[in-house]
């Protein structure tokens, strides 16, 4: 039966973490409308963040960086035997320190909650301790389900496990609806449970078509081959860079903490909207290119010609969706945060106070997605070191701009407490600039420079201005007129924002400038010969 070409892998890791992030939108406006900016939703972000620790710090980072590249070579080589041995090992390891991991966390779960969240006192750090204890055995199954994207990702199957997320959304969304009408400390009580059988029926989804693609796997403590060895000899280099990644975030929240507990909830509502370019297309696209770049195979000057042109590729792919974005959380940040959660409890002053801090977070959009491009450079090459040292200078510069940012201006400057919020993100921002010029700067001296087209960057910059101030115009002169009626309000905003992407997109293939031949892809996919779209 003919088929269409296999779509692009960056599309598919595209479309998975895009229904991921859809799911997940639905279920913070429908958790927005029940928490609002209330102390609790403070409180189950913050017991929320704590466990997160584990996913952060043993999932997807630090084992994508490690395992990846040597199961993929494995593969890559015909050496099926030893790419299950690989496979199952670092399987049974990952079990036993994630039930090891899961069942201290939830011991020390009072003295984790006064280290993230110093400004909780009374029945809100109570509650917070309560929380983390649900919630530490959900990211334990999390961590397992970032194997399984690892092995998927090795054998380019790319749209299962980042669209896998949306059953725990569902689950999660589900439970508020259903107990929606209780109290409101029981209702977060019920949220987290949903969490965690949502992370159980995420790694079900997943587990099947693992054992269909991989090799046989060999289950046990098998450490004295030179593939596990060289994984866990990156693993915890990669462990402790993606842990000092994580503790600038952590740092957030403690510092969020001490303005008020809404401030925490303020902060975790600007970072999930900041959080989707950054998964769509930062994540995606270096998801997408690390197995094809630990791939690249002949001598050092050959493959440092391959990882040049895919980087350059990558590059141009990132900064066409990302200058956007940026351009859109400053301008038409109170739209975004409007479409997404206002209603219920989450009232226009939250919209605001949110919408400060996700144009703050702005700043440092497209230095935070290509670093994690240069980052899988650095992975794919084998060193796991070079990004370790790059991530604790940002996190030393965002902690102590955050400081002085969030507890010492707004009070110098007698500012209301959401722009020492809107302060951490600035500084977060700032700091991540730093990490990816020196990132950039390592890389290029490893492989060559990558050729840095200024003026197509430029243009985007243009289109993207252009296009803010068209939605911008109407959104100003619409939404005066429907301020009465809430759902026109939102349908006013949606219209602006739909509107925006419309006048960038046609302005940007006007003046040639996508990184993708629109018209190529819609012949080929819309192909005469009919068929299926061969989707993995």
């Amino acid at each position: 039966m003919p088929t269409f070409p296999k779509l692009p892998a960056a599309l598919l890791v595209g479309m998975g973490i895009l229904a991921s992030r859809v799911s997940g939108l639905i279920r913070n406006k429908v958790f927005a409308y029940y928490f609002g900016d209330t102390d609790l939703a403070g409180v189950y972000r913050a017991a929320q963040r704590i466990p997160n620790v584990l996913q952060n710090l043993l999932g997807e980072g630090a084992l994508s960086a490690s395992f990846i590249p040597a199961y993929a070579r494995l593969l890559a080589e015909g050496r099926t035997d030893e790419a299950g041995r690989l496979a199952g090992a670092i399987f049974s390891l990952l079990a036993v320190v994630v039930a090891g991991l899961v069942a201290a966390g939830m011991a020390l779960a009072p003295w984790l909650t006064r280290f993230i969240a110093p400004g909780f006192t009374g029945e809100n750090y109570a509650l917070t301790v309560t929380l983390v204890r649900i919630f530490f055995p959900g990211i334990g199954l999390l961590v397992l389900s970032a194997w399984c994207l690892g092995v998927l990702n090795s054998h380019r199957r790319f749209l299962l496990p980042y669209a896998a997320p949306v059953a725990l959304n569902l689950v999660v969304i589900l439970t508020l609806l259903v107990f929606g009408g209780q109290p409101l400390e029981h209702l977060v009580v019920w949220t987290t449970w949903g969490n965690v059988v949502g992370s159980a029926v995420m790694l079900a989804v997943q587990l099947p078509t693992v054992w269909r693609m991989a090799p046989p796997l060999q289950l046990g403590f098998q450490l004295d081959g030179a593939p596990t060895r060289e994984v866990i000899g990156n693993f915890f280099p990669a462990l402790v860079s993606r842990g000092v990644a994580q503790i600038s975030g952590y740092l957030d929240n403690i510092l969020a903490s001490l303005i008020s507990p809404g401030a925490v909830g303020i902060l975790g509502y600007a970072q999930d909207v900041y959080m989707l370019p950054v998964s769509l297309f930062g994540l995606a696209i270096s998801a997408a290119e690390l197995p094809a770049l630990s791939s690249a195979t002949g001598t050092p000057e050959a493959v440092a010609a391959q990882m040049r042109e895919r980087l350059k590729q990558a590059v141009r792919q990132m900064s066409f969706f990302v200058i956007p974005s940026s351009v859109a959380f400053v301008v038409l940040g109170g739209s975004i945060v409007g479409v997404l959660y206002r209603g219920g409890r989450f009232d226009d002053n939250a919209t605001a106070a949110v919408w400060l801090t996700l144009a703050a977070a702005a700043i440092g959009l497209r230095a935070a997605t290509q670093a994690r491009l240069y980052a899988s450079g650095f992975y794919a090459l084998g060193d796991t070191r070079t990004p370790l040292r790059y991530a604790l200078a940002r996190v030393g510069l965002g902690a102590g701009g955050g400081a002085v940012a969030a507890l010492y201006l707004p009070g110098r400057w007698g500012l209301p407490s959401a722009w020492g919020v809107a302060g951490l993100a600035a500084a977060s921002g700032l700091a991540a600039w730093v990490e990816f010029v020196l990132l950039r700067r390592s890389l290029h001296g490893r492989i060559g420079p990558l050729a840095d087209n200024r003026l197509e960057r430029a243009g985007l910059w243009l289109c993207a201005l252009l296009a803010a101030g068209s939605a911008w115009a109407v959104i100003s002169l619409v939404a005066p007129a429907v301020s009465s009626g809430a759902s026109w309000r939102w349908l006013a905003d949606l219209g602006g924002l739909a509107l925006y992407g419309g006048v960038y997109l046609t302005a940007a293939v006007v003046l040639r400038l996508t990184p993708f031949d629109l018209q190529a892809r819609l012949r080929r996919l819309a192909g005469s010969d009919g068929g299926v779209a061969d989707s993995e």
